[in-house]
């Protein structure tokens, strides 16, 4: 059923995602991770706590129906307070509670329609548009954490395969 593949495949992009946030923030010192580039930029730190803010309010509260216990203006000001290891684990948390409410969504309601940060919104848009935003913000802490380090992250070395020749 194509719902059952939608639920699978967000759960799973989640995953695989996070997993790369993770691996960035080991390989990147306490003070890369939370460089700014100049006071209108973010920093890996704030887009990891920025993202699990979303993440929770989104899946775990909008979908889930837990607390929103979300202050998304502070997600931003901070300027350091968490180290790697703590970030790792606030961003697995966060993903493991999300991607067990996808798994427990049935079907029948993703077309249900629920209110999450003053927007109505069906249970798929709001899942879809959490992948979709947790996609951006990954892609962008992966661009920052090759750029800081001067290394290529290997996620798709597998496409470096000599041709074959007939």
């Amino acid at each position: 059923m194509i719902a059952d593949l939608f639920l699978s495949f967000s759960r799973e992009r989640l995953q695989l995602l996070g997993s790369r946030i993770v691996d960035c923030l080991g390989c990147l010192s306490e003070e890369q991770i939370w460089a700014r580039g100049s006071e209108n930029e973010n920093s890996i730190g704030n887009l990891v706590l920025h993202l699990s803010g979303n993440v929770h309010q989104w899946i775990v509260s909008g979908v889930g129906g837990k607390a929103d216990v979300r202050n998304r203006s502070s997600e931003f000001a901070a300027r350091g307070g968490l180290n790697a290891r703590e970030l790792k684990s606030r961003i697995e948390t966060t993903l493991t509670k999300a991607t067990e409410v996808i798994r427990t969504v049935p079907a029948s309601r993703l077309p249900a329609r629920i209110t999450v940060q003053g927007q109505e919104k069906t249970v798929l848009e709001v899942i879809y548009t959490v992948v979709e935003h947790f996609a951006q913000h990954a892609g962008q802490i992966i661009f920052v954490t090759k750029t800081l380090t001067g290394s290529d992250l290997g996620y798709h070395k597998h496409l470096n395969r000599p041709a074959e020749t007939p």
